[in-house]
């Protein structure tokens, strides 16, 4: 659950003095508590949005004094996902881009994005296009592009995109500002300038919400402009966790849900409907048996619909995680260009060195009988004379397992087809996982015992994917732990009577909740998002198992430790 705090409220009074009563009371509370500290967030601190109060349908104060609109319910679902708090500032727009600028908000919902704003603000990715269009009244001169708004009246709204735009560019256009859109909309219409300057969506709204009909309108002359989250430049980390959070609700379909709901209907072009309506009454019959076919061709599909959805969302989830495999990727190849040669040059010189020491030492040693102990390198030759090959040695195996760990790098990284069944030995792909996990296992427990059944079974299936499945499950167990005392066991086996290979990972850590147990699988279900857990992990290599016909169980005790079996079937079949 997400806290959202909205301060509002209601007297009986005219729509614009209630709405204007409402922001003064917010702006007077936001301003008691910003007194208290900076607006340097904590990770459980109330996130302060702020929103224009009469810039439907994008955002708005309803009839009930709440704040509501597109950009309201994207925030919010954005919030449930990300568990963020946050707590609503609405006002006209000059007065939220102005407390944005001086810090006594978060972030805007929704902006215009600009080269000259992006001097001043970061954005996010766009969660809507804006059209911006000319209105005029009906029956009089129109204007279709801006040169035609030369010695013309024009209204805008205060700092809105347009007056930027107008500010940058003289058209030769005599410029008013409005606080508001539906202020710009009601001075065109009572004939008190040429023409108003307005997101195309909004004025449709407000034309029709407030019976404006003399108006229309009647040209676009700017390309789309993408409209999304603002932050004051700098502000990184509170934009990455729009981003993401925007992100998520797109690859789930969320985000296209709510704009459908609050933006699909507007963007159609208006019919005329009065000469429609005599054509559509003598069609009414067609139009219901239609209708009722339709519904139940739909009911039918809708039983397939729901029967793959599941398997979809987790192929979903797993295009997030191949994204992020394919980053890796290239990352991995150049990192592994780049420390491989002079790899390779130690690999092959060290033997060159170790051949040259060997030579020289019956001449040393003929010297050190000869003459005494003497300094080599700074320190006694009789001290040297047994350290030198050690070092030469380690420094020759240390050589090895860089290379070594290099090429387990590329193999994890590497993308592969799903569809590749090829026979592989499980025990060296569950020892190659913990070479790669074994930074983490050291910094986590002193106690980490592996054993490998002898004689297992060849497997068919994907190594490079199994070997992500092992690693991942070997990084929750000690990021379990909760000091170094404790232990994590790993070993393989084989079930001949279902014909499965098994690995059991058993740990010492936290354990899991019975309430969590069966939430693990689930797609962004993590307790460690503070920490920085996306709770892709599990998910995604539930995928890879289902996808090799394997099991992936696990039974935990709270505060005793976790037990986790992989189990694949042996032909790669379904098990």
């Amino acid at each position: 659950m997400i806290e959202t705090k909205v301060y509002t409220a209601y007297i009986p009074m005219n729509l614009k003095n209630r709405q204007r009563l409402c922001n003064f009371l917010l702006i007077f509370l936001t301003s008691l508590s910003s007194l208290a500290g900076t607006r340097a967030l904590s990770a459980d601190q109330t996130v302060l949005i702020g929103g224009d109060y009469n810039y439907p349908p994008y955002e708005f104060i309803n009839h009930k004094g709440q704040p509501s609109g597109y950009n309201v319910e994207l925030t919010l679902a954005i919030a449930e996902v990300m568990g963020m708090k946050v707590a609503f500032r609405f006002s006209d727009w000059a007065d939220v881009r102005k407390a944005l600028e001086v810090g006594e908000i978060d972030a805007l919902q929704g902006m215009a994005n600009s080269p000259e704003r992006r001097e001043t603000f970061d954005f996010s990715p766009a969660h809507a296009i804006v059209h911006q269009s000319i209105f005029a009244r009906r029956g009089e001169p129109r204007a279709a592009s801006l040169t035609e708004l030369r010695d013309k009246d024009v209204v805008v709204q205060k700092n809105g995109i347009m007056h930027d735009y107008l500010l940058q560019n003289d058209v030769g256009a005599r410029l008013f500002t409005a606080e508001t859109h539906a202020d710009a909309l009601r001075q065109l219409a009572a004939g008190k300038h040429d023409f108003a300057l307005v997101a195309n969506l909004p004025g449709l709204y407000l034309g029709k919400e407030l019976g404006l009909s003399n108006i229309l309108p009647v040209g676009k002359p700017f390309q789309a402009q993408h409209y999304g989250y603002a932050v004051l430049k700098g502000n990184e980390d509170l934009l990455a966790q729009f981003s993401e959070g925007l992100a998520i609700l797109k690859n789930t379909g969320r985000q296209q849900q709510i704009y459908n709901t609050w933006l699909g209907p507007l963007q159609e072009k208006g019919l005329p409907w009065k000469q429609w309506g005599k054509w559509a009454a003598s069609l009414s019959a067609l139009l219901l048996l239609f209708l009722g076919g339709s519904i139940t061709w739909n009911r039918m599909l809708k039983r397939q619909v729901d029967k793959r959805t599941s398997e979809l969302h987790i192929q979903q989830q797993q295009l997030i995680q191949a994204d992020k495999m394919t980053s890796l990727g290239i990352l991995v190849s150049g990192v592994a260009h780049e420390i491989n040669n002079p790899t390779g040059l130690l690999l092959l010189n060290m033997p060159v060195i170790q051949e040259a020491w060997q030579d020289c030492d019956e001449v040393l040693e003929q010297h050190y009988a000869q003459h005494g102990d003497f300094l080599l390198g700074g320190l006694s030759y009789s001290q040297m004379r047994d350290e030198i090959p050690a070092l030469l040695k380690d420094m020759h195996e240390g050589a090895r397992r860089i290379k070594r760990i290099v090429n387990d790098l590329k193999d994890f990284s590497r993308q592969e087809n799903d569809d590749i069944r090829e026979p592989f030995n499980f025990n060296d792909v569950v020892a190659t996982a913990v070479r790669l996990a074994e930074n983490s296992i050291n910094n986590s427990t002193d106690h980490f015992t592996v054993s490998y059944s002898s004689n297992l079974p060849t497997i068919k299936g994907n190594a490079q994917r199994i070997e992500q499945v092992i690693i991942n499950l070997i990084i929750n167990a000690c990021q379990a732990l909760s000091d170094r005392s404790k232990a994590i066991n790993v070993h393989t086996y084989a079930l001949s009577a279902e014909q499965q290979v098994c690995l059991e990972i058993k740990d010492e850590g936290c354990g899991i909740e019975a309430g969590n147990l069966s939430r693990l699988l689930d797609p962004f279900f993590t307790t460690r998002r503070e920490q920085g857990g996306t709770g892709l992990g599990l998910s995604v290599s539930s995928g890879i198992v289902l996808a090799h016909n394997g099991l992936l169980t696990f039974e935990s005790t709270p505060k005793q430790g976790t037990r986790v079996i992989l189990a694949l079937p042996i032909n790669g079949d379904k098990t």
